[in-house]
């Protein structure tokens, strides 16, 4: 073997080694990049995270000052979320709207433009707030 051959090879090893490290450092900067990103949405989820507590705690008491069972009301939305076909099976065909038979004599609960359920201390409390806003 020559000392020509083995300058070759030498050679060979050190391109080969300069495109491994360029390499590593593109990967360097890709996983710095990375970190940054993480830590910024972390702080992100952190900071939506406290304003959804805040949130919570706000319409909790507003809740609770409307006379509204939020635990109830969660309890009866995760029932429907779990059953989408619940609403078809439970419809009464004698009521257009689709309410409960009791709902309807009773008159308790009505729909409102939006197909939600309003009952009276809603609609009132809602009226009240209007009108102090006004």
């Amino acid at each position: 073997m020559g000392l020509g051959t083995t300058a070759k090879k030498l050679q060979t090893v050190t391109e080969m080694a300069e495109k491994l490290y360029t390499k590593v450092d593109e990967l360097r900067k890709q996983v710095n990049d990375v970190k940054t990103h993480v830590e910024a949405t972390s702080q992100r989820v952190e900071r939506i995270e406290r304003d959804l507590d805040e949130q919570r705690a706000i319409l909790d008491a507003l809740a609770e000052e409307q006379g509204i069972d939020v635990d109830e009301r969660v309890a009866e939305a995760t029932i429907k979320e779990a059953e989408p076909d619940h609403e078809l099976a439970d419809a009464d065909p004698a009521t257009e709207d689709g309410a409960d038979a009791s709902d309807a004599e009773t008159g308790d609960v009505e729909v409102n433009e939006t197909g939600t359920d309003e009952t009276e201390t809603d609609r009132s409390g809602a009226e009240g707030t209007a009108e102090a806003n006004q």
